[in-house]
């Protein structure tokens, strides 16, 4: 419950300009998530979100751009936890994931910029990952391995 809210924070983050905690809270409560303040607050410590200003003198929360080698331990996380295992159709890579966790996956990948990533498209259990060559998909698909090995 934790990562796909956490998952769905990110989503609202950069969807809105949202300014407070309270308004995140509202529109988790919405969005189905039962939440409190408190709980908003954890989460944006755990995703170590910030506020940066924006028009009109106003603020909203961003995420912290990945550390340099782009292998945030919160997305190394959510990939070793959810990934099952995945196989390559030349340039796409398939990875599927534990049920209800490929938006999650798929974010994670996204947010490792890896230049051979183009992008990802995400369903319940399954991602397709657009990847720019063959031997790029080689390529991910070791960095996803050691990746994953590391966190089992």
């Amino acid at each position: 419950m934790k990562v796909s809210r956490h998952t769905k924070i990110i989503e609202l983050i950069n969807q809105y300009h949202i300014e407070t905690q309270e308004e995140l809270a509202d529109r988790l409560n919405s969005a189905g998530f039962k939440v409190t303040q408190a709980t908003v607050s954890r989460d944006i410590r755990d995703l170590k979100l910030t506020k940066i200003a924006v028009n009109g003198g106003k603020q909203k929360y961003v995420v912290l751009t990945p550390e340099k080698d782009g292998l945030n331990e919160k997305y190394v996380r959510v990939l070793s936890d959810g990934f099952i295992s995945m196989d390559m159709a030349q340039n796409i890579l398939v990875i599927k994931t534990v049920s209800g966790m490929a938006m999650a996956v798929a974010a994670a990948v996204d947010a490792m910029q890896w230049h051979e990533v183009v992008g990802c498209i995400a369903g319940d259990d399954t991602i397709m990952c657009a990847i720019r060559t063959v031997d790029d998909t080689k390529i991910v698909m070791d960095k996803i391995r050691k990746i994953v090995s590391k966190g089992k």
